[in-house]
């Protein structure tokens, strides 16, 4: 499931239902949205007849008046109900900053302004969302790039409703993915200038993590800045947000289905990989970061491999990549084995056992082309990688300090091999 929907003109349109929580339960799917401005939107077009087909009934602008004036607001349509809340009392200008201001802090530091100068519009969105999830009718939230105010006020809603903080952290971080659109849009407006501060647009794990900590060592807890600052009773907000939000996690799930990958599903392997190292990072996993592969990677290993995706009904669930040699890793070796790369689920949502899935149905690939062997290489500082595949039949068989993965800096890999019957 790739949580943003696609859009014309909108690039961080995205779905908060199918985060887990706590207690074992998940968001609704198509209740709760997330997006850039609505203002892009234009009746008529193909993006407005999208918007409309998803059922919204409340739109919740948060941004500054004279934005919604300057830059548009969503088209009037009988079919919902549009509020007007700026949160933020003290506006800046992120794309004016100096190179050397560290997102991290500077914004985890206007996010906190925002929680206090904000209360009275905080306090109303909250109203506008429980009233939502109670009528059963989908909201969306939004401001300008869909990242600072929504990104802080989805995340006050999705720790009230009892998502863990690394997920929480996560969903902020998924901006990321809608960066290079969000920076064309930006040059678009400003005649092809560069913002100069390379900060703009961006959304690292840090801003989020660092707000959530500041917030909590100013008030105690989510809770207690609901009931202190907000004046909301907060454990009945809460329960209201948790009965109506959440539904129990699925007992069912669909089939697995395998297709082999074609040149056309690029562009998709890439969103897996950088929303899979999106995930790491909100987890504190130092391993992939979004970017590094493009889309003439997965192309250049369909050519020389095999690349692989697995749907669970119509949604895609994960993928994974064979190589039939791997000499930065294993050195020379005789073509006695399949190597496995980027085994990659869809975080969240893919069913229960997918990567156990992966590594089966990639086995049997290997097997049919009569190699005996299955090898695949982890991050000698993962060993909670590690004990995974160990627990499918890998055995550790060697080390290799100093892989060279073509990213301009070596690194050690534990080495793992599996005896194919």
């Amino acid at each position: 499931m790739d949580r943003h929907i696609p859009f014309d003109g909108l690039h961080n349109f995205r779905d908060l239902g199918g985060y887990p929580t706590a207690d074992g339960r998940r968001v609704r799917p198509g209740l709760l949205y997330r997006a850039d401005s609505l203002g892009k939107l234009r009746a008529g077009t193909r993006d407005w007849d999208r918007f409309l087909s998803l059922g919204i009934r409340t739109v919740v602008d948060l941004r500054h008046p004279w934005e919604a004036e300057a830059r548009g607001r969503v088209p009037s349509h009988p079919s919902f109900s549009y509020h007007n809340l700026s949160i933020e009392h003290r506006p800046y200008d992120q794309a004016a900053l100096t190179p050397g201001v560290d997102p991290g802090p500077y914004l985890a530091e206007r996010y906190l302004e925002v929680a206090e100068d904000g209360v009275k519009e905080i306090r109303r969105a909250l109203e506008l969302v429980v009233r939502a999830a109670e009528s059963d009718t989908p909201l969306v939230l939004h401001c300008a790039s869909g990242k600072d105010r929504t990104g802080q006020l989805s995340a006050l809603i999705l720790t009230l409703a009892g998502v863990p903080e690394p997920t929480v952290v996560e969903d902020f971080s998924l901006t990321e993915l809608a960066t290079p659109a969000l920076l064309a849009g930006w040059r678009a407006r400003n005649e092809g200038r560069e913002p100069v501060w390379p900060g703009f647009g961006r959304a690292p794990a840090s801003v989020m993590r660092l707000f959530l900590t500041s917030l909590e060592a100013r008030y105690g807890s989510t809770e207690e800045y609901v009931t202190r600052a907000l004046g909301l009773d907060a454990n009945a907000l809460r329960d209201t947000l948790r009965a109506a939000l959440l539904e129990p996690r699925p007992t069912t799930w669909p089939q697995l289905s395998f297709r082999r990958a074609t040149p056309s599903d690029a562009r998709t392997l890439v969103r897996l990989r950088d929303s899979a190292a999106l995930w790491q990072l909100a987890r504190g996993i130092d391993q992939w970061k979004p970017g590094e592969k493009g889309e003439t990677h997965f192309r250049t290993r369909m050519r020389e491999g095999e690349v692989w995706l697995a749907h669970a009904g119509t949604h895609l669930a994960g993928a994974y990549e064979l190589w039939w040699d791997d000499p930065a890793a294993w050195g020379p070796r005789p073509a006695d084995a399949g190597y496995l790369h980027r085994l990659m689920t869809t975080p969240h949502t893919a069913p229960p056992g997918t990567g156990r899935h992966l590594l089966t149905h990639a086995e049997s690939r290997i097997t049919a082309t009569g190699r005996p062997y299955a090898r695949l290489d982890c991050l000698a500082s993962n060993p909670r990688l590690r004990a995974y595949y160990e627990s499918a039949g890998y055995q550790v068989v060697g080390e290799q300090p100093a892989k060279d993965g073509g990213l301009g800096s070596p690194y050690a890999v534990t080495l793992l091999e599996k005896r194919l019957r």
